[in-house]
């Protein structure tokens, strides 16, 4: 008896442990992996014995915590740090050693510490204090070199700090006042003689400028550096400053240009833009000759002069921009009704009356079985069935929905198909015969829509869209055996402009059908009450339409660039991106000298005082012009 109690009680704790398994799988086939996993936990500590409770639930285990820690790590690295933290709680609530929870716990504390370093580097770029951000972006970079963001604020600031290949020396001339001149018929040297004398500017002569050539230059309340540069520019000449009081003259042909212009090698990555492209507008714009592209890392390299460069960088600046992107958010309706009729009494449609004699062959008696008129002579002959009585009604209703979120790039083109492909099976034969072979082309049928947005500025968004429902009719069957189909198809096709958000509703594909027919015996059935006792009624109605919702969602808008990014100075058509007169640069506005200011504990910033003293220069009157007449200089009176 005691073995018999033994056996019933496995036996029950067996089904109920199995009663347990199939529970914790079906929660955890309809999606509910927190709930098998807690029934599991809790019979294994009812009956710690039962392997097959154990050793189900380790194995949801292990599912779950893969799928949990894929998700978080997803999560983590798209910035969503809470819903990451919460998933590898999660994991250490079911596995409280798992080492990889512990380490994504430990990098979402760092990837937030990071972030906020960041956000306060990228503060002090804003401000101008590009030493400050670049330290605050060291320990980011050292514990994690791969941050993002990070790395693309050192890269701008790297752009700030990085020293010139090439150094523009900037000329300090001994006055800063504005100059008169007034020169007629004097020699080259004796022009650059004066504009020497009054700005303390050593000039050196290449040996091919004539110096001894005759010129006339006049100038009233002209800086230096215009003086300088109309001299240059009345006689062909160019410079080469090659310090702070030296400046080299040379004549102004493309063969010295060559011999004496610097030229600097810079490479671009483009993030955006088209390599090709950016190479074909350097060509086109500053005139670079030299340029190499490499399609495979999106990599323009040119070399010119650092002007031609500095030109170059601010166009592939307002060139290589984000490309816009669009999530598109379709709703496809497809409502379809159908509703089917029959009422009424069929008769026969035909009566055949024939006589057949005793040898069996319709329409031949003998003159005895005339004679005789036995009723086995005739035959009756009735459409089969004699009477039918139809009472039947068929409602039906579908609705086909199609969902589909479609993201897509400016001026490219999305395809989506639901529906089915139909094989269509083609049979060639040889002409001389005996040879057949089959080929399978295949036929879509279903919901086809195909897409192209082009996005504008101020948050539009324009979209082709094209759509067509097509569903298969009818199979026709040839004589040689071979399957063809019957094709229904509804198409539309327009240009929508939307804007953000902005829901279009495209309706009226309708496909109405109705069908009336009516079978009556002739004359009683067009009776008004009584013919409905002679006559079958057969009412078909189809009726189907398709209803399309589109909603644009911007993704990456076309950002405009501020208008000093798209307008700037670009020099001359001989020379590109040389300053222009009275542009103020190449000429450094500081004083030759000036005593350093002391500031005293309790006094204002450096700053301050030298805004307070450039204020005070402003408001004092501009000194009178300094005449220069030919061979000397007079300094105006103080």
């Amino acid at each position: 008896m005691r073995c018999l109690a033994a056996l019933a009680f496995l036996f029950v704790v067996g089904c109920a442990g199995h009663t347990v398994v199939d529970e914790a799988r079906k929660q955890f086939n309809d999606g509910n992996g927190d709930e098998a996993l807690a029934l599991l936990q809790q019979a294994a500590k009812q009956n710690p014995n039962d392997l097959a409770v154990r050793g189900e639930y380790f194995r949801l285990r292990e599912l779950m915590v893969a799928q949990w820690l894929a998700q978080a790590e997803v999560l983590r690295q798209a910035g969503q740090y809470e819903g990451a933290e919460a998933l590898y709680r999660r994991v250490q609530a079911h596995d409280a050693a798992n080492s990889r929870a512990a380490a994504g716990l430990t990098q979402i504390e760092a990837d937030r510490r990071h972030r906020a370093l960041v956000a306060t580097a990228e503060q002090l770029v804003k401000a101008g204090k590009y030493r400050e951000a670049q330290d605050v972006l060291r320990p980011v970079l050292t514990e994690n070199p791969q941050q993002r963001d990070a790395r693309r604020l050192q890269r701008a600031i790297d752009d700030k700090l990085v020293k010139p290949v090439i150094v523009t020396v900037q000329l300090r001339p001994s006055i800063l006042k504005p100059i008169s001149i007034e020169l007629r018929e004097v020699t080259v040297r004796n022009v650059f003689e004066v504009l020497q004398r009054a700005s303390g500017i050593n000039f050196v002569f290449d040996r091919d400028v004539r110096t001894d050539q005759r010129t006339s230059i006049a100038l009233r309340d002209a800086t230096i550096e215009d003086a300088i540069r109309m001299a240059l520019l009345t006689n062909q000449l160019e410079q080469k400053v090659l310090n702070e009081n030296t400046v080299f003259v040379f004549p102004n042909t493309p063969q010295k240009l060559r011999e004496y212009q610097e030229l600097v090698v810079k490479g671009f990555y483009l993030a955006n833009a088209d390599v090709k492209q950016t190479a074909n507008m350097i060509r086109t714009l500053v005139k670079t000759r030299d340029v190499f592209i490499d399609e495979k890392i999106n990599l323009l390299v040119i070399k010119d002069t650092p002007a031609a460069i500095r030109l170059a960088e601010r166009l592939i600046a307002a060139q290589d921009l984000a490309e816009p992107e669009v999530m598109l958010e379709v709703e496809v309706l497809e409502v379809t009704r159908r509703r089917l009729l029959e009422l009424g009494l069929r008769f026969p449609q035909s009566l055949a009356v024939g006589l057949v004699g005793a040898a069996g062959t319709a329409g031949t008696v003998t003159l005895r079985e005339w004679h005789d008129h036995k009723s086995d002579l005739v035959r009756l002959t009735f459409t089969d069935p004699l009477f039918l009585f139809s009472l039947h009604q068929q409602d039906g209703r579908t609705n086909v929905l199609a969902n589909p979120r479609i993201r897509v790039k400016n001026k490219e083109k999305a395809r989506i198909h639901i529906g089915d492909r139909v094989p269509v099976i083609t049979t060639t034969a040889a002409a001389t015969g005996g040879f057949v072979s089959e080929s399978v082309t295949y036929l879509d049928v279903g919901l086809k829509l195909e897409v192209e947005p082009q996005i504008f500025l101020e948050d539009e968004v324009g979209i082709k869209v094209g759509l067509e429902v097509s569903n298969i009719g009818s199979t026709i069957t040839s004589t040689s055996g071979t399957r063809t189909y019957q094709i229904g198809t509804r198409n539309a096709t327009t240009n929508l402009r939307l804007r953000d958000g902005e829901t279009q509703v495209l309706a009226g594909l309708i496909s109405d059908e109705d069908r009336r027919s009516a079978d009556r015996v002739p004359g009683l059935g067009d009776l008004p009450i009584a013919g409905r006792l002679f006559s079958s009624t057969s009412d078909t109605t189809n009726r189907s339409e398709i209803v399309l919702l589109i909603t644009p969602r911007l993704q990456r808008t076309l950002a405009r660039p501020d208008a000093g990014s798209v307008e700037f100075a670009a020099g001359t058509e001989a020379q590109t991106g040389i300053p222009r007169l009275g542009g103020g640069a190449g000429i450094s506005a500081s004083p030759p000298f000036e005593p350093p200011v002391t500031v005293a504990p309790g006094t204002p910033s450096e700053e301050g005082v030298a805004a307070g003293a450039a204020a005070a220069r402003a408001a004092q009157p501009p000194a009178p012009a300094v005449l220069v007449p030919f061979g000397g200089v007079k300094p105006s009176p103080e």
